[in-house]
C-alpha cells in the first residue's frame, strides 16, 4: 500500500520557526513532525511513501537520511506549481496501483489508521475521510448519515454533524485520479469530494472518537503540541531520546522535561515542564519554564526563560528575561539583563 505526504508549503503563519526550518521537519519534543506522520503509516501497512515537497526540500530530502533505517520506501517529489491537495495527488500517484492514504504534512495526529482502512474496504468506498472531534480541529465541518456515509463536505460547520471536521486523512482508491482534472490548485476539500457527493459516489467519513489530532498551522499550536506531548495527552509513541546529557548534583529538572543528548545543565538550574534540544547549555541559576529550547542554544546564569520557544544556536546573555509568548530566531543573541 502507498502513502502520499502532502509537505508543501512555506509556513509563513510559524515564522520565524520556518525562515530556515521546513514545517514538516519541525521538532516536535526534539523529533521531526514528518517521522511521526511516516510512523503512523507504517503501522497501518504503508509499504512506500511519496513525499511532495516545495520549501527547501533538500533540507527535508537531508534530515530522513537513509530510508533503510525508517524501515519504508521513500519517494521525493518537488512541486513544480501549486497545485492543491488533489492535483497533488495526481500529480504524484501515477504509480498508485491500489488504495492509497494521502496525509496533510502539517498535522499531528496519534490516530489508527488501520481502523479507518477497515471499514473504507467493508463499504467498498471511492474515499474514506478520517474525521476528529477534537478541539484543535479543521476548517471543513462534515456531516455524515447513520451508516457514516458523507452526506455534505463544506466549511459551515453548522451544517456538519457536531464538531465534526476534515482531519486531512483521506483513504483513496486509484479510480479517484480519473476524476481530478489537469489544473493547477484543486483541493479535494473544495473541489473533488464536493463534486463526488452531487454524483453521489460513495464517500464515507471515519470518526474517530478517542485520539489525538492537532494542525500546526500556528505558532500557538506548535507550542501547545510540545505541552501536550509533555503532559502525557498524544499516546501511541515512544521518546527516543537517550537521555545522554550532563547535569550537575544541583541541578532540578522535572520528570515533565524532556532533554536532549549532549545538554549541559549546570548547578541550581531549574528545568520545570520544558523540551531541550540537542547541545542546549543552560548555565548556573538559570530557569527554564514551560519552553521549548531548539538545539546548541545556549542560556547564560541567572536568566530566566519563561513560555518562549528559542530555536537554533540562540545566545541568552546574563540575567536575561525571555518572557511568555517570545519566539527567537535561529542565531538570536539577547545580551546581559535584556528584558524580552
Amino acid at each position: 500500500m502507498h502513502a502520499l505526504i502532502l509537505a508543501s508549503g512555506k509556513g509563513t503563519h510559524l515564522r520565524p520557526l520556518t525562515v530556515y526550518t521546513p514545517k514538516p521537519i519541525l521538532p516536535i519534543i526534539n523529533r521531526p513532525l514528518l517521522l511521526y506522520q511516516i510512523e503512523i503509516l507504517k503501522r497501518a501497512g504503508v509499504k512506500e511513501i511519496v513525499l511532495f515537497l516545495d520549501y527547501q526540500p533538500d533540507k527535508i530530502e537531508h534530515l530522513l537520511g537513509d530510508e533503510r533505517e525508517l524501515g519504508i520506501k521513500l519517494r521525493f517529489v518537488v512541486e513544480p506549481r501549486p497545485l492543491g491537495s488533489a492535483g497533488a495527488f495526481k500529480f504524484a500517484s501515477d504509480e498508485f496501483t491500489e488504495t492509497a492514504i494521502v496525509f496533510n504534512g502539517d498535522i499531528l495526529t496519534d490516530f489508527i489508521i488501520s481502523k479507518a482502512l477497515k471499514q473504507h474496504h467493508q463499504t467498498s468506498a471511492l474515499a474514506t475521510v478520517a474525521l476528529t472531534s477534537g478541539a484543535c480541529s479543521g476548517a471543513f465541518g462534515v456531516g455524515i448519515d447513520e451508516n457514516n456515509r458523507i452526506t455534505s463536505f463544506d466549511t459551515k460547520i453548522e451544517n456538519a454533524a457536531p464538531n465534526l471536521s476534515d482531519s486531512g486523512i483521506y483513504i483513496l482508491e486509484p479510480e479517484i485520479r480519473e476524476t481530478i482534472a489537469d489544473e493547477n490548485n484543486i483541493s479535494f476539500e473544495k473541489d473533488i469530494f464536493p463534486k463526488l457527493l452531487k454524483q453521489d459516489e460513495k464517500i464515507y467519513g471515519y470518526e474517530f472518537k478517542k485520539g489525538y489530532w492537532c494542525a500546526i498551522d500556528s505558532i500557538e499550536n506548535y507550542r501547545n503540541i510540545n505541552q501536550d506531548f509533555l503532559a502525557g495527552k498524544i499516546h501511541n509513541f515512544k521518546n527516543s531520546e537517550k537521555n545522554a546529557f550532563e547535569r550537575a548534583t544541583t541541578a532540578f529538572i522535572d520528570e515533565a522535561s524532556i532533554i536532549g543528548n549532549d545538554c549541559v545543565v549546570k548547578a541550581n538550574a531549574k528545568i520545570i515542564n520544558s523540551v531541550l534540544g540537542r547541545g542546549v547549555q543552560v548555565e548556573e541559576n538559570a530557569v527554564v519554564k514551560n519552553s521549548i529550547v531548539w538545539s546548541h542554544s545556549r542560556i547564560s546564569s541567572r536568566a530566566t526563560i519563561e513560555g518562549a520557544i528559542l530555536t537554533r544556536s540562540c545566545y541568552v546573555g546574563k540575567n536575561v528575561s525571555v518572557s511568555k509568548g517570545a519566539v527567537l530566531g535561529d542565531k538570536t543573541s539577547l545580551t546581559d539583563y535584556t528584558k524580552v
